[in-house]
């Protein structure tokens, strides 16, 4: 049997979840989807895929705006998650568990999403670039593709060894690691379980991509064209940026 990347373990995502998806991501949730249905001129009634869409943080934001939401992701919890949300809310999410490497849909979409940083997690460019076609293939030609991710230039600019801070009942403990000449950014996290002392650890290495480097591969993928931008405001992708976000057209 294939040995699973960690992306693919669920009690990953089960002991980490509550540490990633704290209340401020929650919080901007709403903002994010507005801004996004800004600048890729969504409207009530549109489609939108949502690759890795964790718990529906942002699913379900674009739900309440109206649009049509699937939502992808490879942890059934998550999806659990979301489709709670989602009847919480009395909104509907079509919700599918699948790898996005792998993943069809005979529908075609109006827009897709991947968003904080849910890329460059494969052993592999190509199947970082598996993940891109699929997106590609996935939308109606015009349609609008959004990634956010962590660009090779900010985390070099904002670099720090590790930190430490309380979160969701426990003392989070990080590492951080430049790998393979910043080909990529070794994650050490501990978790201490304030309570009873129980103390988990994990280590992933992203890969990153320069700006250049991800819009090299979706005009690759078939894109017509592709934008660079420093947040969803569509500000520049230069030394103030927030984070790396590219908009590509079909």
């Amino acid at each position: 049997m294939e040995k699973k990347q960690w992306f693919e373990k669920e009690n990953f995502w089960l002991e980490y979840g509550p540490i990633m998806f704290d209340p401020q991501r929650w919080a901007e949730a709403a903002k994010v989807a507005e801004d996004i249905c800004r600048l890729a001129n969504l409207k009530a009634g549109d489609s939108l895929l949502d690759a890795c869409c964790g718990p529906g943080r942002v699913s379900l934001e674009f739900a309440l705006l109206g649009l049509d939401v699937t939502g992808v992701d490879i942890t059934q919890p998550f999806l659990d998650a979301a489709k709670e949300s989602a009847e919480d809310e009395g909104v509907n999410l079509n919700l599918i568990n699948c790898d996005m490497r792998t993943f069809t849909s005979a529908q075609k979409f109006d827009a897709a999403v991947n968003l904080y940083t849910s890329f460059g997690y494969c052993d592999t460019v190509e199947e970082d670039f598996a993940i891109l076609q699929r997106m590609y293939e996935a939308l109606k030609p015009g349609g609008t593709f959004v990634l956010e991710s962590l660009g090779r230039e900010i985390a070099v600019r904002d670099f720090t060894e590790g930190e430490w801070f309380e979160r969701a009942g426990k003392t989070v403990l990080t590492e951080f690691t430049a790998v393979n000449d910043w080909q990529g950014l070794r994650s050490h996290w501990i978790l201490i379980d304030n309570k009873t002392g129980e103390r988990i650890d994990h280590t992933f290495v992203q890969r990153l991509y320069s700006a250049v480097d991800i819009k090299k591969m979706l005009l690759d993928c078939g894109f017509k064209t592709v934008n660079i931008c420093g947040d969803f405001d569509l500000s520049p992708y230069d030394h103030k940026a927030r984070t790396m976000v590219l908009v590509a057209k079909k």
